[in-house]
Formats: C-alpha cells, sequence, structure tokens
C-alpha cells in the first residue's frame, strides 16, 4: 500500500494524490459558488457610495433560501439621482474573514481557510503591518515564479487535509516573507457548492452604504456551482498541465486549462483555425480561419455558457495563449439518433413476452446511450450497438436497426431569417431524383406562414439537391416553393433559404418554440466533429419484438387442419437486414 501511494497513478488516498500534482505544479481546484450577475441601483442624491465586499442579496431555490454576497468593495457616482452598481457579480454562500497573527518563531503556525466548501476563486489576502501599524498590503496569488523577486507580494495556495486549503508567503528570496507581528487577513466565500445553481431572482439588504431604497435587476442567472475537483480528475490534468509548462500552445493544452479554469467543465472539445471556423450566422464549417482556436464546453449544468462565463473564459485563457491566437468560446450541438428497431426472437427459449423484450432492449438502448454518446468525439458505432441488442436475452436471434438524424433548430418569427443545419454526415442519395416523389430523405416538423395557422408546413428535398416545402391536401403533398434551398449529401449540410416564418406546429405532440429535421444519414456509423455531440433520441426510437416463426419447427412449415384434410404451408426465414438504405 505505501509504495503504491509513491506514484500518482496507483494512489488511492486523496492527499497522495495532491502531494504529487503540487510536485508537478499543479493547483487542485476547490468547490466553486454559483454566480449571478446583477444590477443594482441606489435611489438617493449623494454623490457617491460604496457597496462593501460581503453585501448580501437573498434568494430562493427549490423552497430554501440562499444568500448571494459581493466579494469586493466597489464605489459609484451618482449619474442623477440614482448609483448605479451595473454588472456586480454575486457569489453564493457566507462570506467569512479570518485573521492570523504572524509568529515567526512557531514553525507549526499554518494560515488555513477554515472549511473545505471554500471557493477559492474569491480569496483575498492582505497583509497589514501590525497592530499599530495599519497599513495593509493586498497580496495577489503566484502564477509564474519566474517572474518573482525577494520583493514580490505573492501568496501561494495548497490543498491540505480534510479538503481545506492553505495559504503560504515566500521565504524573502523568491517573494516577500511575512515579519513577526504582520496581521493576515483572509477574506473569501463558504459555499454550498451546486445547491444554488439556477437562482433567478434577489432580494436586497435593508440597506446598502445607508441607503434603503435599492432596485436589483437579475442580469444573469446563477451558474457555475461545482464540487472540488475529483481525484481522478486531479489524475488526469496534472501530468497534461505540467505537459503544458504554463502555455497554452496546442489542442490539448487548451483542453487542460478550460477544465481547470471552468470547474463546471464536463467534456470540452477543442479545434484549430486549419481545421474548421465558426460564423455567427453559419455556424461551425471547415472553413479555415487561421490564427483562431476555437472551443466548446458541454457544462454539468447541461447548459451552454451564457456570454458573461464565455468572456471570462476568454480572459482567463489570456495569460496561457501564445500571442497570435484568439480563443473564440462556441456553443455545443447535439445532433439526435432516432432508431427503429425490429426484433425477432424464440418464444421458446424464454418466459417473457414481447412487451418484456422489448422492455429490457430499450433498456440497453438507453445504457448505450449514457456510456458511448452524449460526449465529445464519442461517435455512434452500429454494429456494436447491434451486438448489445443480441445479447440483451439468449432468446433474441437477431435485430434489424436502422437510424435517422435529427437536428432542432429555433427559428425567428416573423422576421426573414435564413439558416444552415450541418449535421456533418453524408446523406443517403443512391442517384440524383431518389424518392423524389415520396420527399426524398428530409423531413421536418411542422411551421406557419404568412400568419396562418390552418396550414402547416413542412420541409423535404427531391433527391437533386433541392430543399422544397410543401403543405398536405387531403393527404397529398402540395409544394409551396420548390427552391427553398439546398441539400448538400456529400457533406451532410441543408441550407434554408432567407423565409418568414410566423409559428411553429407541436413537435413530439407538445406545444415547442423548435423545429426538428430529419435526414437518413448514408451509413448507421455517425461520426461527430468539432463541436458535436451524439445522442439519442429516446422519446421517437421505437422497439418491436415478434416471435420468429421458423424458430419453433425447425423447418420452417406450418400445419393446418380442415375439415377435408391439412394443407401444410412452407416457409422460408430471411435474415434480418443492416443495410444503410432506405
Amino acid at each position: 500500500m505505501v509504495a503504491n501511494e509513491m506514484f500518482l497513478d496507483s494512489s488511492s488516498l486523496r492527499s497522495s494524490v495532491v502531494s504529487h500534482a503540487k510536485s508537478l505544479g499543479y493547483e487542485v481546484t476547490s468547490a466553486r459558488a454559483p454566480v449571478a450577475t446583477i444590477n443594482v441601483s441606489l435611489s438617493t442624491s449623494s454623490a457617491f457610495k460604496t457597496m462593501s465586499a460581503g453585501t448580501a442579496f437573498t434568494t430562493t431555490v427549490d423552497g430554501t433560501s440562499y444568500q448571494f454576497v459581493t466579494v469586493s468593495d466597489v464605489t459609484a457616482s451618482n449619474t442623477g439621482n440614482a448609483i448605479a452598481f451595473d454588472g456586480t457579480l454575486v457569489y453564493e454562500g457566507t462570506y467569512i474573514t479570518t485573521k492570523y497573527l504572524v509568529d515567526t518563531s512557531d514553525v507549526d503556525q499554518r494560515f488555513i481557510l477554515t472549511d473545505p466548501a471554500t471557493d477559492t476563486t474569491t480569496l483575498s489576502v492582505k497583509v497589514q503591518n501590525s497592530a499599530s501599524d495599519t497599513t495593509t498590503t493586498t497580496y495577489v496569488k503566484a502564477t509564474d515564479i519566474s517572474q518573482l523577486t525577494g520583493a514580490s507580494t505573492v501568496y501561494y495556495l495548497q490543498e491540505i487535509e480534510a479538503g481545506k486549503f492553505e495559504v503560504y508567503f515566500g521565504d524573502g528570496v523568491v517573494s516577500s516573507a511575512l515579519s513577526d507581528g504582520n496581521i493576515v487577513t483572509l477574506q473569501y466565500v463558504v459555499t454550498n457548492k451546486t445547491a444554488a445553481n439556477g437562482a433567478a431572482t434577489f432580494t436586497s439588504p435593508s440597506s446598502i452604504d445607508s441607503v434603503t431604497n435599492i432596485t436589483v435587476t437579475t442580469v444573469a442567472s446563477a451558474i457555475g456551482g461545482s464540487e472540488p475537483e475529483t481525484m481522478d480528475s486531479i489524475k488526469l490534468n496534472a501530468p497534461l498541465d505540467y505537459a503544458a509548462q504554463g502555455r497554452a500552445v496546442t489542442t490539448k493544452d487548451y483542453e487542460v486549462y478550460v477544465k481547470k479554469l471552468f470547474a463546471n467543465t464536463q467534456a470540452v472539445s477543442v479545434w484549430g483555425g486549419e481545421d474548421g471556423s465558426y460564423d455567427s450566422s453559419t455556424g461551425v464549417s471547415s472553413n479555415p480561419e487561421y490564427g483562431k482556436v476555437f472551443i466548446s464546453v458541454k457544462s454539468t449544468t447541461g447548459q451552454n455558457l451564457t456570454s458573461v462565463q464565455k468572456s471570462n473564459l476568454v480572459n482567463a485563457l489570456a495569460p496561457y495563449k501564445v500571442a497570435s491566437v484568439t480563443p473564440v468560446i462556441v456553443d455545443n450541438e447535439t445532433t439526435f439518433l432516432i432508431l427503429k428497431t425490429t426484433i425477432q426472437y424464440d418464444s421458446s427459449a424464454t418466459t417473457s413476452t414481447a412487451s418484456d423484450i422489448q422492455s429490457l432492449v430499450t433498456t440497453t438502448i438507453t445504457d448505450y446511450n449514457d456510456s458511448d454518446l452524449q460526449n465529445f468525439n464519442s461517435p455512434f458505432r452500429h454494429s456494436k450497438l447491434l451486438g448489445l441488442i443480441d445479447d440483451t436475452d439468449t432468446s433474441i436471434l437477431n435485430n434489424t436497426t436502422t437510424v435517422v438524424l435529427a437536428k432542432k433548430f429555433t427559428p425567428t418569427l416573423n422576421i426573414s431569417t435564413s439558416f444552415t443545419i450541418n449535421l456533418n454526415n453524408k446523406f443517403y442519395n443512391p442517384h440524383s431524383g431518389h424518392n423524389a416523389t415520396a420527399g426524398g430523405i428530409i423531413a421536418s416538423t411542422g411551421f406557419y406562414l404568412g400568419g396562418v395557422t390552418s396550414t402547416e408546413y413542412f420541409f423535404d428535398d427531391d433527391g437533386n439537391g433541392n430543399l422544397r416545402v410543401y403543405y398536405l391536401v387531403s393527404g397529398t403533398r402540395t409544394y409551396f416553393d420548390a427552391a427553398a434551398g439546398t441539400v448538400d449529401y456529400a457533406n451532410g449540410i441543408i441550407k434554408i433559404n432567407s423565409l418568414t416564418m410566423t409559428g411553429v406546429g407541436n413537435v413530439d405532440n407538445v406545444s415547442s418554440t423548435q423545429i426538428r429535421i430529419t435526414a437518413i444519414p448514408d451509413s448507421y456509423d455517425i461520426v461527430p466533429v468539432r463541436n458535436q455531440i451524439l445522442e439519442i433520441d429516446l422519446v421517437n426510437t421505437t422497439v418491436t419484438a415478434s416471435v420468429d416463426a421458423t424458430a419453433t419447427s425447425g423447418v420452417g412449415y406450418t400445419t393446418t387442419q380442415t375439415a377435408t384434410g391439412s394443407t401444410t404451408t412452407v416457409s422460408t426465414a430471411t435474415s434480418s437486414s443492416t443495410s444503410s438504405g432506405y
């Protein structure tokens, strides 16, 4: 056991893992408090007012009250009978102040943050000369020791026992040392971590700097609360951080620093401008855009990063990036897979009914979705899923599973807008004009035009690369526009020309603001690229099980008894097809 603890990979004690990470120059991430952005306005004729650090605002999430606090003093001036503190960041938790009197003769003296739920990003470290000399110096966290001198007023931070953090200082050579009688003041937020994520309405304190007429407006709801970094994360990221040597040069470097700087990162995808680009109107494409690095983050909250979070992340990456490279944060996009699975099973080999088999297979598909998909660079492997379905129950003889790609987009109503739907996988188009009379391989949910809700329109294609808009008359397609856009079958891109939609039809029999568009892929192996994430649409995926009539007889015949004798019908068993054609 002792030998195991000597190495980062084999360590099982958190203290050992943290110690090894420290030797690599890696700082373990603490708990993170949810952060909200609010505007605070004080109605007063005073020339200026100060909102002090620790000013508390209250909110309620799921019936539980929480407190959000400021972490620094902010002074603002009057702009006409009101003083505005716009864009104020407030952190969930309790604002704590801890003071230590420095005694250099005490070799065991330590400066410890008292709670393991401390958010170290909120930490403020100040050193007062003495009880009689109130001159105070604010220390900043050291990031690059090569730039330090004996006079540098910096502090260092490390995780210690019980998940707490310790602040320590230099020795007078590498950075400034403390002296007897100094007073170290540590101010920080102790948080409830994820509990208050989503808080959106805040109530002000009774007064701020003696002003009682206070208005609070929410700019961005609370997000970002997270648990301390796990041991597995430390083991993975510490060596990668060491390899990066404090600089973000490769895409792997950026992945490391994004996880380090944005604690709510569940997964991250990074690609250089030579491999693709992003445009706000057309989205992500394979067109190169040199001098930029594109970053897509999947958050643990399931939500895309807000504009504030994106801006903060770009600013946090600035010390590490190469000067000529510009980071761009791009929202991740989910491509859904709609499966249709048909199963044949041997009823003599099981006591389960068809309904039972269907339920078991649905669970298998759900488990595959959770374990193999819903992440960057996680492809859908058709043959693997087929094998998992066959192995679900010993009575299952075969299965046929088809795949349809689907993506949702939100139209801007009453404004002429074009759209680009990039599915990044080749579409099925075996010949020009394929399936044109039946609607090609593109389909969609409904939408409305011209403010008329009595006629619902849909998209399809003509097999020649033209996107069409149609409506139904007695079940027959009537085309409103035969050139409403284009379909790039080779690259998996659907482009919708400028169209003024005035409403959106129901999706899955539920009122929606989004339109779902689907396409049949050329291959059932679906590979995500760049900011794309694959997920099985479990709502629309269907599983059907039936008894294989040839399984029990073995020779494929049935005998029907009649009044005049018997009639024998011979049937030929057919194997299931897994072709990607339709």
